[in-house]
């Protein structure tokens, strides 16, 4: 039999009020031997909680009942007196009725493990209570209510549908089958895997939103980079100074653009330097570009020699100084700022908060939010491409590649299941007949 749990709920240390949850068979009858009361599901109740004579303290309960709570399991909630003294006194009462603090995350798994929920929708709580953002909020409630699950479930019934379909030619290979219906077969391969296709590319929108879009600012020693850093931020938390080399390592720091979370980043000057320490940063500086959703270079307009070799067609790039000299003509969409009196600052920061918008703003969120749903696509579309390879011509080994796919999703899920395939043949199909 399964152990009853018991977790704070609501935040650690003092507090106005405290909420403790518990969760399986013993739930709700230690709330009740507590309270002295018959305790109505979902109906708050206020009472004394008392133990072995004591008092322990004055609280509001809330049981929910079997399948009708959060677990799929009797549940209780405790509201009490958010003391540290209260706490202790009641997780000792607990542990001596033979309560089990729970591990990290396992009223969610047993909710997941009683069909409450899927591995999109456990993993999207955890999302929205790390939500920082209103883009973050939004994607973890879509997730939450089931937006990945419908989209994933639509994919896995309409592969099984066409592993049901494959089947007919496996059981029946002396039948005359019509030829539309390999066609049909392979039409629907087709579609799958241009669907999965194009979630698979959408799926860095998802972690731009869960994670924060991430923008490096790159350029030479004394080019103004710590000053645009500042200047984003609309705060002086990289020091400034005329000495090349100043910035050592990566600065990051956060900042909200409409709903959306920006992670902005400055760096070390990139030249060629025997310097360890500053060769270093340079390394950092060059590995975090790689990692960027946004580059931004930014380059003193004064210099003749201006190089923008490394500056890729999507970067911004910014010349610096410009109430000194006019920005050069490079034949290539730049910005001119001055960073010392301020002008062009207004104009980059609406360009890059439409470019940060443009890239994220979406009616209907990316399929997939983390890498373990891209890697669970990509082994399905892995498979969709080997079935369209053998163009039904073995039809064992294309079911195969579909159950591969199917399993794919059923991953995603957390669940396995054979006999759906089965109900669907006798269910599309006149088998008997």
């Amino acid at each position: 039999m399964k152990h009853t749990i018991f977790a704070l709920a609501s935040a650690q240390g003092r507090a106005g009020v405290s909420v403790i949850r518990t969760s399986g068979p013993q739930a709700l009858s230690v709330a009740m031997q507590l309270t002295g009361k018959t305790l109505k599901p979902r109906q708050a109740t206020y009472a004394s909680l008392t133990h072995d004579g004591e008092v322990i303290d004055q609280a509001i309960i809330i049981a929910f009942l079997g399948l009708s709570s959060f677990t799929g399991e009797d549940s209780v909630e405790y509201q009490v007196h958010g003391s540290a003294a209260v706490l202790d006194r009641l997780y000792s009462i607990f542990d001596s009725l033979g309560f089990r603090l729970a591990e990290p995350g396992e009223f969610t798994r047993r909710a997941l493990e009683n069909g409450k929920l899927d591995l999109t929708q456990a993993e999207a709580i955890v999302d929205l209570v790390d939500a920082e953002s209103e883009a973050q909020r939004r994607q973890a409630l879509t997730q939450l209510d089931g937006g990945l699950k419908r989209q994933y479930e639509g994919w896995r019934q309409g592969l099984i549908d066409l592993l049901a379909r494959i089947e007919v030619y496996i059981d029946f290979p002396d039948e005359d089958l019509p030829d539309s219906l390999q066609a049909d077969i392979l039409g629907r391969i087709a579609t799958l895997h241009g669907e999965l296709e194009a979630a698979i590319a959408d799926s860095r929108r998802g972690r731009q939103v869960r994670e924060g879009y991430r923008i490096v600012i790159l350029g030479e020693p004394n080019a103004g980079k710590s000053s645009l850093f500042n200047a984003l931020l609309k705060a002086e938390a990289a020091i400034v100074t005329p000495i090349a080399g100043t910035t050592r390592d990566i600065i990051e720091a956060q900042l909200r653009i409409g709903p959306y979370t920006v992670l902005l980043y400055d760096t070390a000057g990139l030249r060629e330097t025997d310097e360890i320490v500053e060769a270093e940063g340079i390394r950092r500086a060059r590995n975090k570009a790689e990692e960027a959703d946004l580059r931004i270079w930014v380059v003193d307009g004064t210099r003749a020699d201006i190089d923008i070799g490394d500056v890729r067609a999507e970067d911004l790039l910014v010349f610096n100084k410009a109430d000194l000299a006019p920005a050069p003509d490079v034949s290539r969409e730049t910005l001119a700022v001055s960073l010392t009196t301020a002008q062009g600052v207004d104009n980059l920061i609406a360009t890059v908060e439409r470019r940060v918008t443009a890239e994220l703003s979406t009616r209907t969120f990316p399929a997939a939010t983390r890498q373990r749903h891209i890697d669970r696509l990509s082994e399905a579309r892995q498979e969709l491409d080997a079935a369209l390879a053998r163009r039904m011509r073995v039809p064992e080994l294309t079911a195969e590649h579909i159950r591969q796919a199917v399993n794919a999703f059923d991953a995603l899920f957390g669940k396995y299941d054979v006999e759906g395939v089965l109900d669907v043949v006798f269910s599309t199909f006149c088998i008997g007949k």
